[in-house]
């Protein structure tokens, strides 16, 4: 996948900045279905990632950057209301991050590796978002008059496979004027500027330091001095010019200062980035020889904090339980006091000890006061706890905690598929197909969804009303007629186009 759009709203014109088109040609709805059409693809992409610890911090920073922008009036409450505003993790090793139309996002753990501080993730993030409020996708969407959204889709999909494999790249283009489109598509230098000066603004309303502007510049203009090897794609993709990098120097005033230091929480998330993505075994190893080096004490809290933390999940990785524990346990002591890192140290310790099979130590990690005492508890820790109480064949207690969150979450694939295994659990049949439909709803693989609830429509009347809850049933038979309409929405579309 790589770096090439984004949808948007009008924001230009409410802070004096020049407009750069209406944008007006193709409606929300129609960005949104277009979107729609494509995260489908993504998400069965073998590189998505659905980690929960890394989703909820990316996502916590872009809730804070929407909050500014709409409080700037840059983010209309028909974007907000009409668009999804969903993050998808790549396990990629690649420099890169993208929006979609109709509000997707898409991050690479490459990009979160490579970030020092929380600012520099957050003006990334803010450059994405400023692309989609300002509906710089539509705007070129709309100067290609004559192209289906069928086309502008498979275009999107090879320019997002390009930079991983020529072939696959070539396998989704349609036609030969793929390669010309594709440059049509990529955003222009002056959408570019407009997305740096929008997204900078973002920044100190939403919490971040301005610096991280530069700072992220810098990272970016240093590896566009060096040979490109394919791992920045985001300098093809958003290219670095002088003029972007003077303007973005000069709007940081002097009583800015510099840069503040990463948070410890931060590191940790970087640090388990960088496991992630898989980088090989001896990669792993030298994560734990770090810790094991003579002066390792000497180093940063920071460094410390990292390297521990990529220590015990490398362990993880190398099946190495006992190690991964012994680097747990000397990260708590650094992290005692600060709240963020000590939830995420839980969750890690967690982690550790469900990979190690040992549910009811993972239990008291994630029983522990830290979690009382932040507001950040959420998503995160009730992945784990109900992962952690099936396995202690207690599922039904997570029972009420995941159907209160799949109502306000309707599209939370993972969280359903939880509630699957809990109802699975329960001998609760119907319920656990219901829920297996709904995941396949979350990800929008309609035909998928349907076969599930016909299978729980079948079941329901195989069992003659016996056992079977009928309010159950009728959720059932009124889900299946809305997929039905989809899937024949998605048919009529395709032959209009």
């Amino acid at each position: 996948m790589a770096s090439t759009l984004a949808v948007s709203s009008g924001g230009a014109w409410a802070l004096g900045l020049p407009s750069l088109g209406d944008g007006q040609s193709l409606t929300t709805p129609q960005e949104r279905k277009l979107g729609d059409r494509i995260i489908k693809e993504l998400y069965r992409d073998p590189d998505y990632l659905d980690d929960a610890v890394l989703t909820e911090y990316v996502s916590q920073i872009m809730a804070s950057l929407m909050k500014a922008s709409e409080e700037r009036g840059e983010l209309s409450d028909e974007l907000k209301e009409r668009y999804a505003w969903q993050i998808l993790l790549g396990r990629d090793k690649q420099v890169n991050a993208f929006a979609l139309p109709g509000g997707y996002f898409g991050v690479y753990l490459g990009l979160i590796s490579i970030v020092s501080t929380r600012d520099e993730l957050a003006s990334v993030m803010a450059h994405e978002l400023s692309h989609v409020t300002q509906r710089h996708i539509a705007r070129l969407i709309d100067q290609q008059g004559k192209m289906t959204p069928l086309m502008i889709g498979s275009m999107i999909l090879g320019a997002l496979a390009a930079s991983r494999s020529p072939d696959a790249a070539a396998a989704l283009m349609v036609g030969g004027q793929a390669a010309v489109v594709q440059n049509q598509l990529n955003f222009s230098r002056d959408m570019e500027r407009e997305a740096d000066r929008i997204g900078f603004g973002l920044m100190k309303p939403a919490g971040y330091a301005q610096q991280g502007f530069v700072g992220m510049f810098d990272k970016l203009q240093q590896a566009n001095r060096i040979n490109d090897n394919g791992s920045w794609p985001y300098l093809r993709s958003h290219p670095l010019t002088t003029q972007r990098i003077a303007d973005m120097h000069a709007r940081i005033g002097k009583e800015d200062g510099a840069e503040p230091p990463a948070t410890l929480d931060h590191v940790m998330m970087v640090a388990r980035a960088r496991v992630l993505t898989k980088p090989g075994v001896e990669v792993l190893r030298q994560y734990i020889h770090e810790t094991k080096d003579v002066g390792f004490a000497d180093k940063s809290v920071n460094r410390r904090v990292s390297a521990l933390y990529a220590a015990a999940l490398s362990g993880v990785q190398l099946q190495d339980y006992a190690l991964a524990r012994e680097a747990v346990g000397r990260l708590k002591p650094l992290v005692q006091g600060n709240a963020p890192a000590q939830r995420q140290a839980q969750l890690l310790a967690a982690e550790v000890e469900m990979a190690a099979g040992k549910p009811e130590d993972a239990l008291r990690e994630l029983s522990a006061d830290v979690q009382k005492t932040t507001a950040d508890a959420g998503r995160p820790e009730l992945l784990a706890r109900t992962q952690v109480m099936l396995q202690l064949k207690r599922g039904a207690e997570m029972a009420g905690a995941l159907q209160t969150w799949v109502a306000t979450h309707p599209q939370d694939s993972a969280v359903w598929l939880a509630l699957s295994r809990v109802w699975t659990q329960q001998n609760q049949p119907l319920r656990a197909i219901r829920a297996e439909a709904e995941a396949q709803m979350g990800h929008y693989d309609y035909a998928a969804a349907r076969d599930r609830f016909k299978a729980g429509q079948d079941l329901a009347r195989k069992s003659g009303g016996s056992g079977v809850d009928f309010y159950d049933a009728s959720i059932i038979d009124t889900r299946l007629r809305e997929v039905d309409s989809l899937l024949k929405e998605q048919a009529s579309d395709r032959s209009l186009n």
